[in-house]
């Protein structure tokens, strides 16, 4: 397997701080799938809104042999997303669980937590 991930940051300064916040969470999603061909993240800080304060997003690809899982965290209502590391978590969270939906749904499991893996006979 490649296992590679692009990790890309539109408007926002790249900093070692969220580079590891990042890989940490790319790491724990390889340890609950061992499927994973490649994946990318995309940080972003689309709008400067005055009123509601800058509202990050985080979007994350992630392909695996039984398709793409695809999450875009953007929430310009949610205050929380004013934080770009809670929406780096919320994001993960969420393809986190989409992973687990693709591996319940196609009966695959991992020798690694129940994770996407060898297809059950």
């Amino acid at each position: 397997m490649n296992n590679e991930f692009h990790v890309m940051f539109h408007n926002i300064d790249q900093t070692e701080a969220l580079t590891r916040a990042v890989q940490k969470r790319i790491r724990k999603l390889m340890r609950y799938c061992d499927q994973i061909l490649k994946g990318r993240v995309v940080l972003d800080s689309p709008h400067n809104n005055h009123h509601k304060g800058k509202v990050y997003s985080v979007g994350i690809e992630v392909h695996v042999p039984l398709g793409e899982i695809r999450v875009h965290q953007e929430q310009h209502d949610n205050h929380a997303h004013e934080d770009l590391y809670v929406t780096i978590r919320d994001a993960f969270n969420v393809a986190e669980r989409q992973l687990k939906a693709v591996s319940e749904k196609n009966r695959i499991i991992s020798p690694h937590k129940g994770g996407i893996g060898v297809k059950a006979a």
